[in-house]
């Protein structure tokens, strides 16, 4: 390396130690940052957690000129821009959280060049004065965080995104484009390269796993008793639920309330004062339980999220692994369980036949992307149901090879075995032949039970020779055995709201006895989970009060100051002097300017004390 180049990467390396108080990068960051300085694109997809944001934030400070950030997430603007704030960054936001006049100051503070790095919503490229003021900037990065909004294939497709790549032609010299996502297919990942007419990019795939992160799956009898005592554990804890409707949200919310949780709630239907009410009490820790359907929760920054729960299945794996993955983002253990029940097949079809669909779509595409979302919505139930290990199901659906077993999620800690289930699949198969294929999962375990509703007599299904057939075993391992099926290809399923199921070419074999059947099955009863404590609690408990008293003084979320992991880190460390404070990490040169004294004299301070305590 010449001369040049080494003075570029101590000056890489300076500005990660300077402003983000890191010494090393994480996987796939080192890659992005190179890149994006040398004016490459870049398509970057990194789970939540892994750092992506320093892919676009340090090549912003290291390159001459503006960075733009183009994020459809509100919340997520002012959460960076206060983090970059207080870590001496020059930074600001253009989105509708601003009054007019305060928008009209910051457009202007921006043409004269103020800010580094601007935070804008896509909506905005639309805007004659935002365009205006960007050909009097030279702007050197072009940033598009969650950039699996342009793809109609993704969960959260967004048609402002569409206007990027014209708006980046419109600028008077053509910047680096960097787009940034947590979760994409790779059909979500080509659109993401085609819709925003990158050039040649760079791309950083870091791999979908997050370690830190268990995964559990619960089938409980009763929802609300199974939600009590999982929070009941974590009483101490930070977390979010999420539900599938605004009012399953009322419900579990009072319920929380009522048995003495710190909750609130979120939705749609909530006045847009409330919700920003309510998450304020979240993010500042004034209530420690988030209830909230899908709207909550992109680009929330809050490090300190110890468990997600799912009191309902999502409607694909990409909307639950993002919503899971705001646990544990500064690393540290957290929990992602779902409660399961059949019915949230139900509803997720029935919010999929009365979704709205983009109206620029002609009625072929808008009946693909309708049937994509039923594929994608059996692929989440078959996660739900499946005896495989969970993480590696996800980390197979995003394209990863995964290991069978993780050690880390109810199935594994369950434990589990392949078993011959051929005789059961047959008489699966001929119940579902003899009734015509015309049936869905919920009829064809019901006759297989001995159901003796109202609806199988009248249909005269009751005299099936099939009926009762499995009437030993109970609703659920039937329905296991149906999604084994469908996975492995022995059966198909119609699409639409009331989908029946079909036998597959691959059927005949196993019908006929020529092919064996075989399935994975749990062997023993899911252990109990035990919630990890903190390194020296007692250190960590003065600590993050420490914390919460200068985030108020600032006003700012406790996370800003400093992350649960930063804090975990000093109570391993113990830190004593200025210097020995900079080797925590998370502790850059302005927060150990702006905190450090007070957080040193708050460790001497404790291990005084324990050092006089009796034995």
């Amino acid at each position: 390396m010449d001369q040049k180049g080494e003075s570029a990467q101590a000056e890489k390396y300076a500005a990660l130690r300077r402003f983000f108080g890191y010494t090393s990068f994480r996987s796939g960051q080192e890659t992005a940052v190179d890149a994006l300085c040398a004016g490459r694109d870049v398509l970057c997809v990194m789970p939540t957690g892994a750092g992506k944001s320093i892919g676009y934030q340090l090549p912003a400070l290291l390159l001459p000129g503006v960075t733009l950030v183009i994020s459809p997430l509100l919340s997520l603007m002012q959460d960076q821009v206060e983090s970059l704030t207080q870590a001496g960054i020059r930074a600001a936001y253009l989105n509708s959280m601003l009054t007019p006049a305060q928008y009209a100051r910051a457009l202007e503070n921006m043409a004269n060049g103020a800010y580094k790095i601007v935070y804008v919503a896509p909506e905005r490229l639309a805007s004659d004065g935002f365009r205006a003021a960007c050909t009097k900037l030279s702007i050197a990065l072009v940033a598009v965080d969650e950039a699996h909004c342009v793809s109609q294939w993704g969960q959260d497709f967004r048609p402002d995104y569409l206007r990027i790549a014209s708006f980046v032609d419109g600028l008077p010299k053509r910047p680096a484009v960097g787009a940034f996502t947590a979760t994409a297919t790779k059909a979500v990942r080509g659109d993401m390269e085609t819709l925003l007419a990158l050039q040649d990019p760079v791309r950083v795939t870091t791999g979908f796993d997050r370690p830190n992160l268990y995964f559990g799956v619960q089938t409980p009898h009763s929802k609300p008793l199974a939600l009590l005592e999982l929070l009941e554990a974590r009483r101490d804890k930070c977390g979010i639920v999420y539900c599938a409707t605004r009012k399953a949200v009322e419900e579990v919310e009072a319920l929380l309330r009522d048995k003495g949780f710190a909750a609130t709630r979120y939705h749609a239907g909530l006045s847009e004062a409330e919700r920003r009410q309510n998450q304020a009490d979240f993010v500042f820790d004034r209530k420690s339980v988030m209830v909230a359907t899908n709207a909550f929760g992109m680009g929330i920054d809050k490090s300190n999220v110890s468990f997600v729960i799912h009191y309902n299945m999502p409607k694909n794996l990409e909307s639950y692994y993002q919503e899971a993955g705001r646990a544990g983002r500064d690393g540290s253990p957290a929990d992602c369980i779902l409660l399961y029940s059949p019915q949230d097949v139900r509803i997720n079809r029935f919010l999929i036949e009365n979704s709205e669909l983009n109206s620029e779509l002609d009625d072929e595409a808008q009946a693909a992307v309708r049937a994509r979302e039923y594929e994608l919505l059996k692929k989440m139930a078959f996660y739900c149901t499946t005896a495989d290990c969970l993480r590696g199901y996800i980390l197979r659906y995003f394209g990863e090879r995964a290991a069978e077993y993780c050690g880390n999620c109810s199935n594994c800690a369950a434990g589990s075995a392949v078993v011959d289930a051929s005789v059961s699949a047959q008489q699966v198969l001929s119940c579902i032949v003899r009734t015509g294929q015309r049936f869905g999962r919920a009829m064809i375990t019901d006759i297989l039970r001995g159901s003796e509703s109202e609806k199988i007599r009248r249909m005269g299904l009751d005299r099936q020779t099939t009926y009762g057939l499995m009437r030993e075993k109970r609703e659920w391992e039937v329905r296991r055995l149906l999604d084994a099926l469908l996975v492995q290809g022995i059966l198909t399923q119609t699409a639409g709201q009331y989908p029946s199921l079909r036998l597959a070419p691959a059927a005949r074999a196993v019908l006929l006895g020529e092919k064996k059947f075989e399935m994975r099955v749990p062997i023993v009863p899911e252990a109990p989970k035990t919630v990890q404590t903190e390194p020296d609690r007692g250190l960590f408990e003065v600590l993050r009060k420490l914390r919460a008293k200068l985030a108020a003084r600032a006003g700012v979320p406790a996370y800003v100051v400093f992350t649960d992991a930063a804090l975990r880190d000093m109570c391993v460390k113990k830190p004593q002097t200025e210097q020995a404070f900079l080797q925590v990490s998370g502790v850059g040169d302005r927060k150990a300017a702006r905190y450090g004294q007070v957080f040193l004299e708050e460790i001497r301070r404790y291990l005084e004390k324990e050092s006089e305590s009796p034995n």
